[in-house]
């Protein structure tokens, strides 16, 4: 009988991974599917780790980890893949915000024989205007850059073993699964679903961890911003030109006007543009920087009796 892992990136969750191990169970256990659930606690300061113990000893199908500090939810997804021992690999929020009931959908579609199940957004759910906003902006950023349609994607996904193989084998250090899963290829399909609202907690995304998030993603994901630079350069070439021969011109007819405002215009416009150039030239270097030194994308502090497989870092079961 085909293995199904369901990978759980767990932040801050205490409260929901109880709930959350008995619903996913109840589904597949009545569905009749040999199933495993791995949960990652990211760094968490609360009692999800400890949450993700109780839950392993009343099930032996649940297994879990704890980062040995907070890598983020990227770090989670892969380090969860690279535990799993499934034929199929489900990617899915703790909270239950997408809805376990697809997984029975995915997971159909991949016994027909699609290697990517990507689940797509009908809707956002209930969220703040701002979030919406925010999380719409980002969307629309990743996809230009991307030359991908990231706007109603998300990171529940079922991957089939050979995908997760691949995925998991990255070296790079700087990682973006939600893209990567659409670079990557295979035989892929969606399924759509309705975003459900927490049983317990709020988002741990704010607005400005949707810009560091989407920064960080555009720039391992994309070499746009770098050409960007040279558009500015452009532009400022282009102005400076334009600039020079009206002031040339007013020069001529003796109607000049004197002082400096011209020139501290151009000043502060060129330097403007110098300084944002140099930023992206810095962000795209430590990024070199942080691969070159190839340190893992987490460490395991912690792990339940039943892991097996590759993990990094130095951990002890408990």
């Amino acid at each position: 009988m085909s293995l199904l892992s369901v990978v759980l990136p767990s932040y801050n969750e205490e409260q929901n991974i109880a709930n959350t191990a008995r619903v996913l169970s109840g589904i597949l256990e009545e569905a009749g599917i040999d199933y495993e659930l791995i949960f990652v606690s990211d760094g968490s300061r609360d009692a999800t780790y400890q949450e993700i113990l109780k839950a392993a000893r009343q099930n032996p199908r649940i297994k879990g980890v704890e980062f040995s500090r907070n890598f983020g939810k990227e770090a989670s997804i892969f380090a969860g893949m690279q535990l799993a021992l499934g034929d199929a690999v489900v990617v899915m929020d703790c909270d239950l915000q997408h809805p376990p009931q697809v997984i029975l959908q995915m997971w159909k579609l991949w016994q027909d024989g699609y290697e990517v199940v990507e689940g797509i957004k009908l809707s956002r759910g209930k969220e703040s205007l701002a979030h919406k906003l925010s999380a719409g902006l980002f969307y629309r950023i990743m996809s230009g850059m991307i030359k991908m349609d990231m706007n109603a994607s998300s990171d529940y996904k079922l991957l089939d073993r050979k995908v997760v193989d691949v995925l998991a084998g990255l070296p790079e250090r700087n990682t973006f699964f939600r893209a990567l899963t659409f670079w990557a290829g295979f035989r892929t399909t969606s399924v759509e679903y309705e975003v459900q609202e927490r049983l317990y907690g709020e988002s741990k995304w704010s607005m400005w961890s949707l810009m560091k998030y989407a920064v960080s993603n555009v720039t391992s994901f994309s070499t746009l911003p770098l050409q960007l630079v040279m558009v500015l350069g452009i532009f400022s070439i282009l102005f400076s030109i334009v600039l020079g021969i009206q002031t040339l011109v007013k020069y001529l007819m003796g109607t000049a006007v004197e002082g400096f405002t011209t020139v501290i215009l151009l000043i502060l416009i060129i330097g403007g543009f110098i300084m944002i150039s140099l930023g992206i030239i810095g962000h795209y270097i430590a990024r070199i920087y942080e691969e070159v030194k190839g340190r893992p994308k987490f460490i395991i502090s912690r792990a339940t009796d039943n892991v097996q497989g590759n993990v990094t870092g130095n951990w002890r079961k408990q």
